[in-house]
């Protein structure tokens, strides 16, 4: 649910729910469009369709120094670049905003070269200044923190030389490039902006990416028109709309009929289905993220006091290692998951090998043994009592509270299994399902005793571990910065900054899987599974889509912009139907796309939330 964004300052719940305040729908008389006259349907003919995205998850918002739900990250990523990119071929530093940068040898200072002719959507020039204030409006700004704080956090200073030219200096050598996953944002737009926290950033927006913002609504979902002045070429697409449904189901149909485009998150069933249907391709490919059940070890606010509600038997690590210990994540992955994807150990997935945990499920720690777990809390003193429900140390029965996503199928079917397996250890479960965003809002508020929850990360493992340190608890109110967990361990601290500073790359790699160990054996996140991406387009509208990793990689939810940029419309004659696969025409006219039918207009449906991940 969370990564983002994983992945991964945070408002307030009010102020959540403002900044994705109605915006208005987008909205064409039909005289307008289906009764234009001749000149107007010519003029609507030439221009290239829409490419038009399943929006199955929250949009938590789209200010990029707020965003941490994937499906807004995603959205980020079309319309802010940073200074490096991750590339489509093979998810290597290649360049984003900046053409070349160098480091001096001991990589505490970082010198990135912008290009001198790079303009904004809107044409003003991209400056130096503009990563200069990107960067300081993070760094004074407790309420910009939620999303990218920890990638400011050891930059001392930041200049700018000259209009073409950045020095970032660091506290501390770092390894991890400081310009990779920063979107940097238009100077000349947001130093305008009083309260920057509380800019919606939901229409007209300016941006330096592919695509950017024109309008958004919680009903209508999100439109994106290409950038004219984007530095590799505008996109041959008219655009992206990222059309919300309630679940997966009605977007597969949409699919087929050809109401949509686009589509990731399906199912291993709705994945099959749709192979050797007429006009749809499907792509699968390893995932960049992974699934997890997060369990309270006693949530803290950055100033050390407690946040929340979570129940005191879990601050004994002993009672947390014996739920890890009675999850049988293999049999999640084959019964849940049908044996796709691969066994969890650590937060970074077999994508990035280099920083992965590759050990066999049967010889971790706290591998499946209920009667293992059965003995641990015997030996800890956790006696049952006559209905087998274990007590806690003040005589109360141990009943925790299972939080997931109502649209997850999968976390439904995850908790069946549990319930019976924490049974079996004498630990009493009791399930609550809520809506993604309601469920990122109480488990950043420490309101939870277990949850499902994921991330997504780049391939520098840099910004996930930094998730776990002390430092990215949020305030009291929900405020400040992002953690992955809600843990809080000096020595996982001390190995953090010792591996953010190793410019050794194999000692930094061991670093990073003795940090996923730490956090392992804390057992404050219990990694399932790493699930394979599933996803489908009509190739009968677009074609030469761009794959990240090129061989073996996704279309939608990539590192970067590649998939939706280089869609190219199998016929630019929006106006023909062709390839729609009979269930609608789309026309564009005047910058808004409305879907024409048999009966007359199609509502977009509205959305709801189906996503588990966060960046």
């Amino acid at each position: 649910m969370r990564a983002q964004r994983e992945q991964k300052a945070r408002p307030t719940v009010a102020w959540r729910r403002r900044a994705l305040a109605l915006t208005g729908a987008c909205a064409l008389a039909l005289g307008g469009v289906a009764a234009g006259t001749g000149a107007a349907q010519a003029g609507a003919a030439t221009k290239p369709p829409v490419i038009r995205v399943a929006l199955l998850g929250d949009v938590d918002t789209l200010n990029p120094f707020l965003s941490v739900l994937w499906t807004s990250l995603e959205i980020m990523r079309l319309q802010y670049e940073p200074l490096v990119e991750w590339s489509a071929d093979d998810n290597t530093e290649s360049p984003g905003m900046a053409e070349k940068w160098e480091s001096n040898a001991d990589a505490t200072e970082w010198t990135f070269h912008l290009p001198k002719d790079a303009k904004w959507s809107d044409g003003q020039p991209i400056v130096a200044d503009d990563v200069v204030w990107t960067v300081q409006a993070i760094q004074k700004n407790n309420a910009l923190k939620m999303a990218n704080g920890s990638l400011v956090e050891n930059i001392a200073s930041v200049e700018a030389p000259d209009a073409s030219t950045v020095v970032m200096r660091m506290r501390s050598p770092q390894a991890a490039n400081p310009g990779t996953d920063l979107p940097i944002v238009p100077k000349h737009v947001w130093s305008k902006i009083s309260d920057p926290a509380g800019f919606a950033n939901d229409a007209d927006v300016v941006g330096s990416g592919p695509f950017t913002v024109s309008t958004s609504s919680k009903t209508n979902g999100v439109q994106m028109i290409p950038n004219p002045h984007y530095r590799r070429g505008e996109a041959k697409s008219g655009g992206v709309a990222w059309v919300p449904y309630k679940n997966s189901d009605a977007a597969v149909q949409a699919l087929k009929t050809g109401e949509i485009d686009m589509m990731s998150d399906l199912t291993v069933a709705q994945f099959d289905a749709l192979k050797g249907v007429s006009g749809i391709t499907t792509v699968s490919g390893a995932g960049r993220g992974y699934s997890s059940i997060a369990i309270n070890p006693g949530a803290k606010d950055i100033d050390g006091k407690p946040l929340g509600d979570g129940n005191p038997v879990l601050h004994d690590p002993v009672v947390r290692q014996a739920i890890v210990r009675a999850i049988d994540n293999e049999t999640l992955r084959k019964k849940v998951f049908q044996g796709h994807g691969s066994a969890g150990t650590g937060e970074v997935p077999p994508i990035y090998p280099k920083y992965h945990w590759d050990v066999a499920p049967d010889k971790l720690p706290l591998a499946f043994d209920q009667a293992g777990a059965n003995r641990m809390l015997d030996e800890a003193g956790y006696r049952k009592g006559a209905d087998g429900i274990r007590l806690d140390k003040t005589g109360k029965p141990i009943k925790l509270r299972l939080m997931g996503d109502a649209a997850s199928a999968s976390h439904q079917q995850v908790a069946d299994f549990l319930k019976p397996w924490m049974k079996d250890i004498g630990i009493d479960i009791t399930t609550t399902m809520l809506s993604a965003a309601q469920v990122n809002d109480e488990s950043v508020m420490g309101r939870y005793d277990l949850y499902f929850t994921g991330w997504t990360m780049g391939p520098d493992p840099d910004f996930m571990m930094s998730l776990n340190t002390c430092k990215s608890r949020p305030n009291a109110d929900g405020s400040g910065a992002t953690s992955e967990s809600n843990w809080c361990s000096p020595e996982f601290d001390a190995l953090y900054a010792k591996q953010h500073s190793e410019l050794d790359p194999a000692k930094r790699a061991a670093m990073v899987i003795e940090l996923q160990q730490m956090i392992y054996g804390a057992a404050v996140n219990n990694v399932m599974y790493y699930g394979d991406a599933f996803q489908a387009y009509r190739s009968d509208r677009f074609t030469d889509i761009q794959k990240q990793p090129a061989k073996t990689g996704v279309i939608l939810a990539q590192n970067g912009p590649w998939g939706l940029y280089s869609a190219t419309p199998v016929s630019v004659d929006a106006g023909d139907g062709a390839g729609s696969g009979g269930g609608a025409v789309w026309w564009i006219a005047g910058g808004a796309a409305v879907v024409l039918a048999a009966g007359g207009f199609l509502a977009l449906r509205r959305r709801s939330t189906t996503t588990d991940d966060r960046e």
